[in-house]
């Protein structure tokens, strides 16, 4: 039998959710234990593949590293990360340039800071742009390392995106620059909010498809 913890309120229904390796099983107030235990042996062999899952997913997060001959995404596009004599650290257009002699540590600390100078110079010329467009202007634009939000719009009208956004495609960080500036109109994702997103870009569906596609990519990857 499968070790969960149980969960109990005035939900309808019974379901499970496994997460970081544990099973949460949250039911009804009047459901029987009996009942709860024949609902997870049914869905066992699901469970056990979320935990396998789920566990090698932990395994590859806890082994990332970078090294000298390791790739990175930049815009969507794959680039490998290499030596060059000197002090000096950045991006060519081609690879990513260390100093020879940084440890697997140093390069990632070395690599998450050009990505954040990147990610400033194009998310700020890109909101530059679809503020025009849009006829709206942010009281800001700001680069931070929210992990579980793409972007974000302020009360005080200030933009702040991920510099992780900097690793998806074009249309794709279009996408998330448009989604923040649509909240300077509103602030919801009502019918009027995706009215505003879909009148820029009309395949935004298709956008947010892809930044998915990202988020599970990186959450094997630990850039903590």
């Amino acid at each position: 039998m499968i070790t969960y913890t149980l969960t109990r309120s005035k939900r309808k229904t019974t379901a499970i959710y496994v997460r970081d390796g544990k099973v949460e099983v949250r039911a009804p107030l009047h459901v029987p234990v009996h009942e709860i235990d024949r609902f997870v042996s049914e869905k066992e062999e699901w469970i056990l593949k979320c935990l396998s899952t789920q566990h090698l997913a932990a395994n590859k997060k806890e082994n990332f590293m970078l090294n000298y001959d390791s790739s990175l995404t930049f815009r969507g596009s794959v680039y490998p990360i290499a030596q060059r004599e000197g002090k000096r650290a950045g991006f060519d257009g081609e690879v990513f340039y260390l100093p020879p002699g940084l440890s697997s540590e140093q390069i990632k600390a070395t690599c998450i800071e050009i990505y954040k100078m990147l990610a400033k110079a194009h998310i700020s010329s890109r909101v530059a742009f679809y503020s025009a467009q849009m006829k709206l202007t942010p009281a800001s634009v700001k680069i931070n390392s929210a992990m579980k939000r793409w972007g974000s719009c302020s009360s005080q009208k200030s933009l702040n995106f991920s510099w992780r956004l900097i690793m998806a495609d074009d249309n794709v960080i279009d996408y998330v620059v448009v989604h923040e500036l649509a909240h300077l109109k509103e602030m919801n994702h009502s019918a009027r909010f995706w009215a505003i997103v879909e009148g820029i870009l009309p395949n935004y569906r298709e956008c947010k498809v892809k930044l998915k596609d990202l988020q599970r990519h990186l959450y094997g990857e630990n850039w903590g």
